[in-house]
């Protein structure tokens, strides 16, 4: 009998936990997670008890601490690919969901402890989360992602550790290939009620590619306030200064086989670069009001600021439409959530409700320039667009867990959102008309989701969801017809999620999870139109993404241990519609059959990691595997599949009160050449950005 991959992953994964269980059916109860996970917003449940595929990292690694990719591999569904471009950041997407964006995080909703790390409209970016203040995160993926609102086909979690009541310092550097290094330290404690944890860091390069050199500083504090009488206040800082990182661009085939280091002539001609500085601050106020009843408030609020100067040909910018090829955006963002949550008991059994509601709130003062100035260019030129835009949400939204039979426990959701985009156009010159305008959307998504439990180890679940994403102020942006003004007339996706699942753990520290799932959506954006150095955007129809995820730990022998997760994905349009082919075209014309792979997104991937630690010493070796993945609509491209082998070896020392840990990684030990990520639908068909070479990364730790 043949089986799919999608029953193949449940088979396996309910086979080994029924011969697993019959070996530990007299065991006594497993001891479940300390950490209380924060993503379903369940007070007191573990999320092994939870419907939902949820799943906690740490962020202490022997690993440079510069890109969320290097902590999040051993998260299946999760594709994190670090593009070696500073000036786009970490390529990221959930079961399918995000993508798309060609630069950013766009369809996962981002948070650093508790405060939104993406704006109202989707569009996020993970370059200030500060790992070295990190204590752990948090990968939501699923049905319950919708909780979140707006653009949530998946949410990402940073959070940081709270003050210790024992001081403590921890220093830390890094070196590595393309005189690349790492700096910064964090500093834990407590003084009196109040607790903090400050950490500062410092990363550079020259980068894998020509044109490619970067600089980042971060900084981010927390204080935890003890207030007393069932009151707790966290305040959180964080701030980033990135002032130039250089953009060496994608490349096509040709050039890749040419020589996957280069910078494409485009980008060194316009001295193509990306500068941001970001400063955010936040208050998370918790209170039990009663034994039973939490009140929580949260506000937030912050500057960004972002100048980018692109290969757009001055010709094209003769164009009296043209919004110039230097972007500068100044952005004010902020918002407050606010929700009560209530523990008691209906019929007898535990019953956990919590109500609520957040307005999240971004003003954008939006700029565009020509890059040249006469013959010079990747100057700063003459003004050519100058907008006020906005965007807020106001959410409403309830969840109830209700363990109503001693092995049955449901957990059910509703969100109602709505959001708002607004334009005023400050820029009317000559045949540039005032572009101004508004665009409101509104959806309601529920959730729900069952818990079995057979026994103390084991327990299965179903959810089933619907979410909703807009179109961000990117794709909103330019509209397809080629006139003047914004793409107001785009709708929002509409996800139908369906999610089945099993966790098991044993009390040897084994742990074994899987899921099936499935996302079907209606109005899936898509690129409608690649001219004059922009993408314009349009919804398609219908498009499917369904597979099958599992990842286990496994204890195989005194000292070892070897960590899986395996992701298998069928991502596909279910609408045939027309796209455009090549540059410039405003007109689409290339027919999408229904069932061409969605691009971007890897039919397969594997991680393992296999490690020795006895004592003193550790040393493990990885393997990646990452299948084929098509590069724009019509399938036409494709980056080839790859597999890598990472090596790595530590020591630890004690040295008085304190310790010293030095590390070494041999990334890419058998120097493959392979794609690193890919730029979906770019229109000048440079689609290809390359992995590094074999390299060596050393390290050390100092922590007191």
């Amino acid at each position: 009998m043949r089986l799919s991959p999608l029953a193949l992953g449940l088979t396996l994964a309910t086979a080994s936990a029924s011969a697993q269980e019959a070996a530990f059916s007299a065991m006594d109860a497993v001891t479940l997670d300390k950490v209380q996970v924060q993503a379903t917003r369940v007070r007191g449940v573990a999320p092994f008890d939870l419907p939902a595929s949820l799943t906690v990292v740490g962020t202490t690694a022997n690993r440079p601490g510069v890109q969320l990719s290097e902590m999040t591999q051993t998260i299946p569904g999760l594709v994190a690919r670090d593009r070696q471009n500073y000036a786009q950041d970490t390529q990221l997407s959930l079961r399918g969901f995000g993508a798309r964006s060609t630069f950013g995080v766009r369809g996962v909703r981002l948070y650093t402890d508790g405060i939104p790390a993406s704006m109202p409209d989707g569009q996020g970016q993970a370059s200030h989360f500060n790992l070295l203040g990190g204590d752990r995160i948090e990968v939501l993926r699923g049905p319950f992602s919708a909780l979140y609102g707006n653009s949530s086909g998946g949410v990402v979690q940073l959070w940081s550790q709270d003050g210790t009541d024992t001081p403590q310092l921890r220093a830390e550097g890094s070196a590595g290939p393309d005189h690349a290094w790492t700096a910064g330290a964090r500093v834990l404690g407590r003084q009196g009620t109040v607790g903090y944890n400050l950490s500062v860091s410092r990363f550079e390069t020259d980068g894998v590619r020509a044109h490619s050199a970067a600089r980042r500083d971060s900084a981010n504090l927390k204080l935890d306030i003890d207030l007393g009488t069932g009151g707790r206040l966290d305040l959180v800082g964080n701030f980033l200064d990135m002032p130039q990182a250089q953009d060496p661009l994608g490349l096509s085939w040709a050039q890749v086989q040419d020589d996957p280091t280069q910078a494409t002539p485009q980008a060194a001609a316009f001295n193509t670069r990306k500068s941001v500085r970001q400063s955010q601050a936040g208050a998370v106020w918790t209170q039990d009001l009663t034994d039973a009843q939490q009140l929580r408030v949260m506000a937030y609020g912050g500057q960004r600021e972002v100048i980018q100067f692109l290969a757009i040909p001055a010709a094209t910018q003769a164009n009296p439409l043209h919004a110039g090829g230097v972007i500068d955006l100044d952005s004010g963002y902020g918002g407050a959530d606010a929700r009560w949550s209530w523990k008691g008991q209906i019929a007898g059994k535990p019953l956990d409700i919590t109500v609520g509601g957040n307005l999240d709130r971004q003003r954008q003062h939006r700029t565009g320039y020509d890059n040249f100035v006469g013959s010079t260019l990747g100057v700063r030129g003459n003004l050519r667009r100058d907008e006020r835009n906005a965007v807020e949400n106001l959410d409403g939204f309830a969840q109830a867990y209700w363990k109503f039979a001693p092995r049955w426990s449901l957990l059910a959701g509703l969100r109602y959102s709505t959001v708002e985009f607004t334009s005023r156009d400050r820029y009317i010159v000559g045949r540039n008309p005032d572009d101004s305008g508004r665009a409101r959307y509104h959806d309601t998504t529920p959730v729900a989701g069952l818990v079995f439990a057979p026994n103390d180890t084991l327990r299965l679940h179903v959810s089933a969801g619907r979410g909703f994403e807009t179109p961000t102020f990117n794709e909103l942006g330019y509209r397809a017809d080629g006139g003047a003004g914004l793409a107001f007339e785009l709708q929002p996706a509409i996800s139908q999620n369906l999610e089945l699942g099993m966790k098991w753990r044993a009390q040897a520290g084994h742990t074994l999870e899987a899921a099936l799932f499935r996302a079907d959506t209606d109005d899936e954006l898509a690129v409608a139109t690649n001219s004059g150095g922009r993408s314009t955007y349009r919804n398609v129809g219908q498009a499917r993404r369904q597979g099958a995820e599992v990842a286990s730990h496994l204890a195989l022998a005194q000292d070892w241990t070897l960590d899986a997760a395996y992701t298998w994905i069928d991502a596909s349009f279910r609408s045939d519609f027309l796209a455009c082919s090549g540059t410039p075209c405003s007109v689409p014309s290339t027919p999408i059959r229904a069932g061409t792979r969605i691009p971007g997104i890897p039919a397969q991937q594997l991680f393992t990691r296999l490690q020795w630690q006895p004592g003193a010493w550790s040393t493990a070796v990885e393997a990646i595997g990452m299948s084929s993945v098509t590069v724009n609509d019509q399938g036409s491209e494709r980056a080839p599949g790859y597999g890598l082998i990472n090596l790595e070896l530590a020591h630890t020392w004690r040295l008085g009160e304190g310790t010293l840990r030095a590390w070494t990684r041999l990334e890419n030990a058998l120097d493959r050449r392979y794609i690193g990520s890919v730029i979906v639908n770019d229109g000048n068909g440079r689609y290809y950005e390359p992995g590094p070479d074999r390299g060596l990364w050393v390290g050390v730790r100092f922590t007191r």
